[in-house]
């Protein structure tokens, strides 16, 4: 009977270690897999359909980045590898949601002279996130001017083609500056075209115009870490689930809210791919 049980003993401590060797691999195969993804930039096309696209519009590819985070987990080489990769779209207007870089004012000017290569036939729109008030909004904004990106924060631009125009905007960060949606709607008609960049998805909850046909917003990361893409447990946005991720509508007005390109710690992405976004404009 005593050696009867010993062996019972021995079998199941050889049981126990298995199962934990089998969930050790598990955990170690789900991290390289995250740590993997997280650089697995995809491109979402998104044929963007309005009554109000202008005819000389037709067929426009607006790109949309945000949330390239900049810093020790996005190297300048990989910022580099984007702007070619976004290059090669040969992109009509380019739109960028803030949270250029991450940790340290120091990665702020390398940023930026990468993504000063970026090429766009009608120019780069571009938002500040929270992360680049922390880091040094004033910087960002000179070296944004300094490199042709227009400064959408509180501000808006007619964007002209032939006989025709549309209407780019944006709100200051939701966390850390206001936000004047009269700056961009103040000389709009309903038959515009216009959009609206927002850092935050979380404005769009006291958006109330009938004036803006587009909004583009970051700062979630879709969740970053979720459950099959499908909820995410920990989001920086007061709206939960509601503006995690994706294409929505809320009456005439569409609006994304990208995956963005980088992270935040830790450094990993699960059924969360970052995503470069390519809007075809049409009507």
């Amino acid at each position: 009977m005593k050696k009867s049980g010993n062996g019972r003993m021995r079998r199941s401590n050889r049981k126990s270690i298995t199962i934990i060797f089998i969930l050790a691999g598990l955990g170690a195969a789900i991290l390289l897999y995250s740590y993997l993804e997280s650089r697995w930039i995809k491109t979402r096309e998104i044929q963007l359909v309005s009554a109000d696209v202008p005819e000389s519009f037709q067929g426009w590819r607006v790109v949309f980045i945000s949330d390239i985070h900049h810093g020790p987990s996005l190297s300048r080489e990989r910022v580099s590898r984007l702007v070619k990769r976004i290059n090669n779209r040969e992109p009509d207007l380019i739109l960028m949601g803030g949270d250029y870089v991450q940790r340290d004012a120091i990665y702020i000017q390398p940023f930026f002279d990468e993504i000063k290569g970026l090429k766009s036939t009608h120019g780069i729109y571009a938002v500040l996130g929270n992360h680049d008030h922390w880091e040094d909004a004033q910087l960002t904004r000179q070296l944004m001017t300094r490199n042709n990106i227009r400064i959408c924060d509180n501000k808006s631009y007619w964007v002209h083609e032939r006989k025709d125009s549309i209407k780019i905007g944006g709100v200051g960060d939701s966390w850390e500056d206001i936000q004047i949606l009269d700056s961009t709607t103040f000389d709009l008609s309903k038959e515009h075209f216009s959009v609206l960049i927002a850092h935050n998805p979380d404005y769009l909850e006291y958006l109330d115009s009938d004036l803006i046909d587009l909004t583009v917003s970051g700062h979630t990361h879709g969740g970053q870490i979720t459950l099959f893409g499908l909820w995410a447990p920990i989001l920086p946005v007061v709206h939960g689930q509601k503006y995690r991720y994706g294409l929505k509508h809320f009456g005439d007005r569409q609006s994304y809210i990208t995956s963005g390109v980088g992270t935040i710690t830790p450094p990993l992405r699960l059924f969360c791919r970052p995503e470069i976004v390519v809007f075809t404009l049409s009507q």
